[in-house]
């Protein structure tokens, strides 16, 4: 073959390729992809998620033949919470997750009592891209119009929902998922807006012939307490002091809640006094007891119970999986893989998880 007719065959050759790469990143782009917004709390590689796995304590690895049909986890870094993350998620075996989630920055926007979807067509996740399951625009399209907004921007910095796509994929690389935040609320217009939720879910698990729990399930995302006096932009957020006998007064509280308003069979009652714990009566917005999860929580067990009774007309029993904390919690090392805290945990400053499962 001479030199040329070789140039001409490496040329024609390298040209075929690219374009072959071209079409590939073209069809690519043509995705509207929401990137991830932290890699240091959480993974980004699937090497990372197989080292936190592996550092795992096996008390937190026991399998369950459970179905859930909802749980509540926590969205903190997986150095400090891994292990809740792995357990509590055990039990969903869906392959279409309704995620519901905090809207931490919704003041920036000015958003408040709307509930709120994105337009994105994936989600970059740890292993590969999330699929966004198509249910979601068949949701949208049955929900009243005043009551969600459709906003990329919102839900491109919100961190609560990517917390749980690693755990999520590592179980099922085809999971599809519907997220939406869930930011200031009214009680009033919780109560309201679930209704209307609750009723197009269920028309939407009719006409799919999907079930309750084996098919969709219901997450919703929640750090509990925020305590301590530093590094909480400025609030001194102790009210009990931060003292070994503070902190035991802050777990008793915490506790308190979970009993009266989280654990056992499911009602209305007890969903409101989570509401009255949390938040001020005369000033919805206003924290009164500081868990992140004040408006996404009572919404999603708002949305779970009436669909579970629309289904079955029988209430949801929620059970504890466990309460823990970055205070408390035996951390996993994660600088060796390119990770770290997003937030110092000691008795100045440090966060209560939760994971409980509804069936």
């Amino acid at each position: 073959m001479s030199l040329k007719v070789s140039l001409v065959f490496i040329l024609g050759s390298l040209l075929f390729t690219s374009c072959k790469n071209q079409n590939s990143y073209t069809k690519t782009s043509d995705l509207h992809i929401r990137q991830l917004v932290d890699t240091v709390g959480f993974t980004q590689y699937p090497w990372q998620m197989d080292s936190i796995v592996s550092r795992i304590g096996k008390e937190d690895k026991i399998k369950t033949e459970k179905i859930y049909k909802m749980v509540i986890n926590p969205h903190d870094d997986y150095a400090y919470a891994a292990g809740l993350y792995l357990k509590t998620l055990e039990g969903i075996k869906a392959n279409t997750v309704v995620l519901i989630g905090v809207a931490h920055k919704a003041r920036n926007f000015q958003l408040e009592n709307k509930l709120i979807f994105g337009d994105f067509d994936t989600w970059k996740g740890t292993f590969g891209n999330v699929r966004i399951s198509p249910l979601r625009d068949k949701l949208i399209q049955k929900l009243s119009k005043e009551n969600y907004v459709i906003h990329d921007s919102m839900m491109q910095i919100e961190h609560s929902l990517e917390a749980l796509t690693p755990f999520l994929q590592m179980k099922n690389k085809n999971i599809e998922i519907i997220p939406l935040l869930v930011p200031y609320f009214t009680y009033k217009n919780m109560d309201l807006f679930s209704d209307d939720f609750a009723k197009a879910l269920k028309e939407i698990m009719s006409e799919e012939k999907l079930q309750f729990g084996k098919d969709i399930a219901i997450i919703v995302s929640n750090d509990a307490i925020h305590y301590g006096d530093t590094d909480w932009g400025g609030k001194n957020m102790a009210i009990f002091g931060v003292d070994s006998v503070g902190t035991a007064k802050v777990i008793q509280k915490e506790m308190e809640i979970i009993d009266n308003c989280l654990i056992g069979t499911l009602n209305s009652e007890k969903i409101r006094r989570f509401n009255k714990y949390t938040v001020q009566e005369d000033n919805f917005k206003k924290y009164k007891w500081t868990w992140c999860g004040r408006y996404a929580l009572p919404f999603g067990l708002m949305v779970a119970n009436k669909l579970n009774s629309l289904i079955t007309n029988e209430p949801l029993k929620g059970t504890l999986i466990d309460y823990r904390s970055s205070l408390s919690n035996l951390h996993i090392q994660v600088e060796d893989i390119g990770m770290g805290t997003t937030a110092p945990a000691n008795q100045h400053h440090w966060v209560g998880y939760v994971g409980i499962s509804y069936e």
